[in-house]
């Protein structure tokens, strides 16, 4: 895991010495970014469960991660679902891009793997999108509650599965055993 206040320490010490050359490397976009991350990130440390768990590939780089949700109970519950999650230069002022790298059968998941959340839109009508007072941990509270009271089939991306559940919701839910049985084992 991160030592998230060494990388703040060593964050500050590199911003006393860079010369300006070293500064026009780095475009103040990253910089910005990468601050907020460092903030954000200390504290989500609490926010890590049985539930959603982050993890870094590489510990040096805070804007590439991945979320795992393991939900406690719901339809979804013997599963365990995967998230990368990738924060662009122009954060938080542009949602962070996420894509499913677990193959599910939900309404807002496609089979490609892109998710359908309110906070993941960058303009919104209601209100309800992607603002520059979201953080990290509303991402992540976001993707847990996608499994639990956020799953929408009256506006879904993945057509077939709400249909389907709407029409035959015990062979919905026998599709839904099938892919956490070959894709989402806990």
């Amino acid at each position: 895991m991160i030592t998230l206040s060494k990388k703040l320490k060593e964050s500050q010490e590199k911003g006393k010495g860079q010369t300006n050359a070293t500064n026009s490397t780095k475009s103040n976009s990253s910089r910005i970014r990468d601050h907020l991350l460092i903030k954000e990130l200390s504290d989500i440390g609490s926010y890590n469960n049985s539930t959603c768990q982050i993890k870094f590939p590489d510990p040096n780089i805070l804007h590439h991660f991945t979320v795992s949700v393991t939900p406690e109970d719901g339809m979804w519950k013997d599963g365990c679902f995967k998230f990368n999650v990738s924060i662009p230069e122009e954060y938080n002022m542009k949602p962070p891009v996420v894509k499913c790298a677990t193959s599910v059968w939900h309404p807002n998941i496609s089979l490609k793997g892109e998710v359908c959340l309110s906070i993941l839109r960058e303009h919104s009508l209601d209100g309800s999108g992607w603002a520059p007072t979201r953080s990290v941990k509303d991402l992540i509270w976001g993707l847990g509650s996608l499994f639990t009271d956020l799953a929408d089939f009256d506006d879904p991306l993945n057509l077939e599965a709400a249909n389907e559940f709407k029409k035959d919701p015990r062979k919905f839910r026998r599709t839904l055993e099938v892919y956490l049985y070959k894709n989402a084992p806990t």
